[in-house]
Parts: C-alpha cells; structure tokens; sequence
C-alpha cells in the first residue's frame, strides 16, 4: 500500500476497476439499453407497428381478452391477460390447459400465447420470434450462455468491486468537481485523465444508485442468511411479506358456473387506486364455481416496483382480499430501491436522462481502462523506443479495450440487423438473433487479439457507425414502417429508435474520423482518441 489514504484509495480504485471492467462494459451496455426494453421489442416486431399506433382503454381492452378467452380456451386452467400500457399497444393473452382427470399422469402445462387488437379484440398474426429487448435485459445480469445462478454471482461480483471502484475514486480525486470542468485534448495520458473524470461525475449520484441496487435486487440470494434467521427457514412466511399477493386461488374449481363480468371489478379496483389502471389480470378457475380473478396494477409514476393487486370472486364479483396497498417498511424499501434501478416509474424526459446517465457510465468504464492501457504503454516507453516489444499484459488489456469499447456496439447493432435479415419464419429464429449478436461480438474481439493498433481501433469503430447509421436505411428496405411513415403516423417509439442507433453511428463515425488523423508513429505512446470504463487515477 501507499504512503497516505488518498494514495491507498488510488491504488485500490484502479485494480478493483481494471479486473472487472470487461464485464462492467456489457453490464452498463446491456443495462443502458434496457431502459427502452419495451420500445426495442417493438422495433423488432415490424408486424405489430400498425396496433401499437392506437391506444385502448385498460377496461375496453380487458372485456376483448376475456371475449377472446373464452372463445380460444373456454376450459382452462387459469388465463393470464397482459394489458395495454403507453409503451405496448397489443393485449397478450395466455392459458394453460385443463387439469387431467384425477389418475392420469400429470404433465408440464405448456402455456398457449395469442395477441388480440385491443379495440376489435380480433386475433393479429404472431410476429416474428424474437427474445427483442427481453435479451438484452436478462444479458446484463444473466450474461446467457451460462446457469443464471453462476451468472448472477459474477455480476454480483463485479457491482461490488465497481462500487468499492467508486468511493475510492472519489477519495483519490481531491478535485474531482473542478476537474470536472477541465479537458485538455491531445494530451495523451492527461486526456483521458480529464475524460475519465469528466464522465464520472457528470452522473456521480447515478453510478453510485445504479450499482447499490443493482445489488440490492439479488440481495436475498447474496445474503440469504438475514431471511433465514428471521423467518426461521419458513420461506413461505417470508415470501408472503416481502413479496405480498391478493389472496390465494382455490385448489380445485368447483361446478361448472356463469362468470361475473370483468368490467365492474377492473372500475373498483381502479377507484381503490385513484384512477391508475390495471396492467395484468389473473383468472384462476374461469367458469367455474370456485373462479377467482386477481387485477394487478400497472406500473405507474410511483418508484417502488411492487404493485398492488385485489383478488375478487369470478362468480359474483366480490373483493375477496386486496394487498400492496401499505407494505411494510422493509418490503417498501426493496421496492423502492429495485423501482430505481429499473426506472418503469420514469416519464421520457426522465428515461431519456437515466439512458444518457447510462452511456456516460459505460464511457466511464471505457476510458478508465483505456487510461491504465496508456499508462502501462508510457512506463515502457523507453524499452519500445529501444525496439523492445510491449508486455503481454499491456497488449492483453490494449486488445481487451478493442474488443469491448469497440466491439459491443458491433455486437448490438448485428443483433438488429438478425432481426430484418433472417427470414421472417424459421426454426429457432429467437436464438438465431442472439447467437449473431455473440458471433460478431466474438470476431471483433479475436480480430481485436491480433494487431490491438490505433488502425483496429478505427477499422471496428467504422464497423460500428456503418452498421447502426444504416439500420434506418435497413428499416426502409425490409418493412413498412420506416422513419418516413413512423415520424408521422406513429409509433414514436419505432420512430425514436431508429433517431437514437443513427445518433449513435454519427458517434461512433466521429470517433472513426478522428483516429484517421495524422499518421501514428509505430512507438507512439498515446491511446486513439475514443469515448468511451474504470481504472486509474493520478
């Protein structure tokens, strides 16, 4: 260790930084993006444009599922109705089969998906299979091709080290506010010094609250110890309290028997919430004796994650149980503090800004392990001139570098192109998509392995500002809903993704651009001049 705390705190932040900074990199990447969760799955379901443009009201659209259900599946199990909201136009209904007669052998129920119009509650045409934004979202925390469980360790792992990364930066850095409003360009190490800290604190209070409940989301599974202790290993108990439900369904369904309509249950329920609607239905027993139907609110502008839910009788329509209205302060500040990390509470403006935060954190990242590659380059500046060859591990990080600042955007904008350029209708098409995201972002990084130079460094930047710049040219092409329709008959959201990926390629060109400046000595000790993690500190 240093001589005083604030050199301690220097050494600490730049190693807690540099050993995880790859995977922060896809963390941030894939979490930044999932704030438009819904509006990335949409763009890639081209079929469901035309529904998205109108909207519904939650109990118009809920009287069109149950029609609907009791068309397609009259005798099942349970219906599940997911309503319309601001971001998702379409209402999804699902079912489950009838139980076996008592004897038979019992197998997995397989849930049976359709999408109706919420304003004709007519049946629309399955879209393409694609996971859309679903993937990205579970990516950042589920890292795919591995068990969930290992995954979320690792992620758990690494949020931790970034926030020991964090506050050991902002002790180090004893000017780091004034720095803030200091860049010296074409500085070399002090540049991305500047860079780093600039991006830093621009969205200090964000980083700090994005990584304390990212792991505060899993805390149950990183310190099962405190539930356990508490609730004397009765999961149950502790599952009811910290997760609370509106009641329990019936076992068994009881004589056949006449529905209550939906409508007068989904009004109470909305009075009882102050006017905000539902946002999912359960039915459990439909047409049956014993029929129960539990309304959960949708997402609103409060922060907490949790939602109320009512339970009612399906048979005459009366509230049997309600719960979420007042929940107790531990499970209030769970909910709260998982309501932040995901942001669904926020309007666009505020999303826009929890996204911006986002990118300024992957630049965070991204220039803090840049700025160790520089620094680790300078020490041997002497040798290099001499003709000796960089260490393996400056090499390592420097190729690292390339392949994560470089080549995620790469890997993103594949994932997008998958999805117009795959046919429409093919076997496992979902998986397809993800695999071309891991493939392209797998060449980029052993491309990156073989001449980590100032030259990859502007040939995968190239790569990444064609391939999103021309997704609105690919949108032309291959559907109908195009920034020409979209940017006047809706939906906005397809509108302002295809606005945000071109922005994004402008970024990255600049990027490009600026690296083909000049000619490069082949002992020059400056990183190429991108924006865009974690590392060190001066």
């Amino acid at each position: 260790m240093k001589e005083n705390l604030r050199q301690s705190m220097a050494w600490l932040h730049t190693w807690s930084g540099l050993l995880v900074c790859w995977v922060l990199l896809l963390i941030f990447a894939g979490g930044t993006a999932s704030y438009y969760q819904e509006e990335i799955t949409l763009w890639m379901e081209p079929e469901l444009h035309g529904a998205a443009a109108h909207k519904a009201g939650s109990v118009d659209a809920a009287d069109m599922a149950v029609k609907a259900l009791q068309q397609r599946a009259p005798d099942a199990q349970r219906w599940f109705i997911n309503l319309p909201t601001e971001r998702r136009g379409a209402v999804r209904i699902a079912w489950t089969a009838p139980p076996p007669p008592e004897g038979a052998p019992r197998k997995r129920q397989r849930l049976q998906t359709a999408l109706i119009d919420p304003l004709t509650g007519a049946a629309m045409a399955e879209p393409r299979d694609t996971r859309g934004g679903e993937f990205i979202y579970r990516l950042h925390f589920d890292l795919h091709y591995m068990p969930p469980l290992t995954a979320r360790w690792i992620v758990g792992f690494c949020a931790m080290f970034m926030l020991v990364s964090i506050i050991s930066g902002v002790i180090t850095h004893k000017r780091i506010f004034k720095d803030f409003f200091t860049f010296r360009p074409n500085k070399g190490q002090r540049s991305w010094l500047d860079a780093h800290n600039a991006t830093a604190v621009l969205a200090l209070p964000f980083h700090l609250m994005i990584t304390y409940t990212g792991l505060v989301t899993l805390m149950f599974m990183y310190m099962p110890g405190a539930a356990q202790v508490a609730y004397k290993g009765d999961r149950d108990k502790f599952t009811e309290e910290v997760f609370p439900s509106a009641g329990k369904p019936a076992k068994k369904p009881g004589e056949a028997a006449v529905m209550a309509p939906l409508r007068p249950m989904l009004e109470q329920a909305e009075r009882h919430w102050a006017g905000s609607h539902a946002g999912s239905i359960t039915v459990n027993h439909p047409n049956h004796a014993n029929a129960s139907i539990a309304v959960t609110r949708a997402g609103g502008r409060e922060l907490s994650y949790k939602q109320p839910a009512m339970q009612f009788d399906g048979v005459n329509g009366a509230l049997l149980a309600s719960a979420g209205d007042q929940l107790a302060p531990p499970a209030a500040t769970h909910g709260v503090m998982y309501g932040l990390h995901v942001a669904r509470f926020a309007e666009p403006l505020l999303r826009a800004l929890f996204f911006l935060s986002g990118l300024a954190g992957y630049a965070m990242v991204a220039t803090g392990a840049i700025l160790w590659a520089v620094k680790s380059r300078q020490t041997q500046a002497k040798a290099l001139k001499a003709g000796a060859s960089i260490g393996v591990g400056t090499r390592l990080a420097e190729a690292l570098n390339i392949g994560a600042v470089a080549g995620l955007p790469i890997a993103f904008a594949c994932y997008f192109w998958a999805n117009r350029l795959l046919p429409a209708v093919m076997e496992k098409r979902a998986e397809n998509e993800i695999a071309v995201f891991f493939a392209a972002w797998g060449a980029a990084a052993l491309l990156a392995q073989v001449k980590p130079d100032r030259a990859m460094w502007r040939l995968q930047l190239a790569a990444g500002a064609f391939l999103f710049g021309a997704i609105p040219l690919l949108n032309v092409l291959t559907t109908s809903s195009h920034l020409g329709v979209t940017m006047q008959n809706g939906p906005s959201a397809v509108a302002w993704f295809d606005i945000t990926v071109l922005a994004l390629g402008l970024l990255l060109g600049y990027g490009a651009l600026r690296l083909g400046r000049g000619k490069v000595k082949t002992n020059e000790v400056k990183a190429p001049a991108v924006s865009a993690g974690i590392g060190a500190a001066s």
